[in-house]
C-alpha cells in the first residue's frame, strides 16, 4: 500500500490455536466507496480458516465477515471498529 502508515497493529494467539490479527494504516485518500482515509484487516481464525473479519477493500468498502457471511459495516471510528470486531470475537468464541 503505497504512501500508506502503519497506525496500529496487534497479533494474539489464544491457548488453543485461534489467531487474532488487527492491522490499520492511514491512507493519502480514501479506499472508495469509504469516505474515511483508513484501510484496515481485522482477522479472527484459524491458519487457512477466517471465521470473522472486517476490511474495507476498493469497490466493496466496509464490511464485516462472520462465517460464510458477509454484510455491510458502518465505521464510525477506530475504537468502535475494534470493539465491534473483539465483541464478535468474544461472542464466537463462547
Amino acid at each position: 500500500m503505497p504512501n500508506a502508515k502503519l497506525i496500529f497493529k496487534d497479533r494474539y494467539t489464544f491457548d488453543d490455536g485461534a489467531l487474532v490479527e488487527m492491522t490499520i494504516w492511514q491512507t493519502p485518500e480514501p479506499v472508495p466507496p469509504s469516505e474515511h482515509r483508513l484501510k484496515y484487516s481485522l482477522f479472527y481464525g484459524r491458519p487457512g480458516k477466517r471465521i470473522i473479519g472486517y476490511d474495507n477493500e476498493r469497490g466493496k468498502g466496509d464490511h464485516k465477515h462472520i462465517l460464510d457471511k458477509e454484510t455491510a459495516y458502518v465505521f464510525v471510528s477506530i475504537d468502535r471498529l475494534i470493539d465491534d470486531f473483539l465483541n464478535d470475537v468474544k461472542e464466537q468464541r463462547s
